[in-house]
């Protein structure tokens, strides 16, 4: 298991905190601004995890994490996706986990759970040293 965590997400300052807090943690961060460079960065490196803003500039992430889930990838089926977003209306936690996330976090984020939900699906490799 490595630790190569993919995050799309279109907030400059989102992407900061979050590649600050989980490289604090020994994990590498691979960026993507857009779903569909995050499509195709999910297919063409080797992903451990993805976090996936919902609201992207092109498509949003709901089809993104259609489009990985149904990747060539076989990987990518079993790769953990966890929903980063603003949206917090009734049923958005539902919309997400039925296109393919395995779990819903709300923004702002909390850094405290970021690390928590993250370490469930990949061990931080500071805690293996």
């Amino acid at each position: 298991m490595g630790n190569n965590i993919l995050y799309i997400e279109d907030n400059p300052d989102n992407m900061m905190l979050v590649k600050r807090a989980l490289e604090a943690r020994g994990y590498r961060l691979l960026e993507a601004m857009t779903g569909l460079e995050g499509v195709a960065k999910a297919e063409n490196e080797d992903v451990d995890l993805i976090l996936l803003d919902i609201n992207l500039p092109d498509i949003d992430g709901y089809e993104v994490a259609r489009k990985i889930r149904n990747s060539s990838k076989t990987k990518l089926a079993y790769t953990p996706i966890i929903a980063v977003t603003a949206n917090a209306l009734k049923g958005d936690a539902e919309k997400a986990l039925s296109s393919g996330c395995d779990v819903y976090m709300s923004k702002p984020i909390n850094i405290r759970e970021l690390w928590a939900r993250v370490e469930a699906f990949v061990p931080s490799p500071q805690n293996s040293l």
